[in-house]
């Protein structure tokens, strides 16, 4: 099964940026759909971005959370794919884990509920 590692998360201040990764360990031909949830403070883990990597695609959808201050992005070659969420305008509340996922719902359905594959993982933490 595909794993996905996640990188760049960290500490930011209120109103910085902050840049998360996410790559693959193999091509993907199964699956043509990743992105990001979050699990913030007394709450259940929510979407936070997603992002059509098949042919042709390169459509994303967001979540509540992210609209209008959080991008998701993608990159691929011959072995990997990545996909990037760049997290501007960051507030404290935004603190948490940001998973990165592949195999989403979303992509195909108006629904976050089905997710097959998750990473382990990266710490955001802003402060005020």
């Amino acid at each position: 099964q595909v794993r996905l590692v996640e990188s760049g998360g960290g500490a930011a201040q209120a109103g910085g940026s902050l840049r998360l990764s996410c790559t693959t360990s193999t091509y993907l031909t199964k699956y043509s759909c990743m992105g990001w949830f979050r699990q913030v403070q007394d709450k259940e883990r929510e979407p936070v971005a997603a992002i059509y990597i098949g042919s042709g695609g390169g459509w994303t959808r967001y979540g509540d959370s992210a609209r209008g201050r959080f991008t998701i992005s993608q990159d691929k070659d011959d072995y990997k794919h990545t996909v990037h969420l760049q997290m501007d305008r960051l507030l404290p509340e935004d603190t948490g884990m940001y998973y990165c996922a592949t195999d989403i719902e979303v992509c195909y359905t108006n629904s976050w509920s089905y997710v097959g594959v998750w990473g382990q993982g990266t710490l955001v933490t802003v402060s005020s």
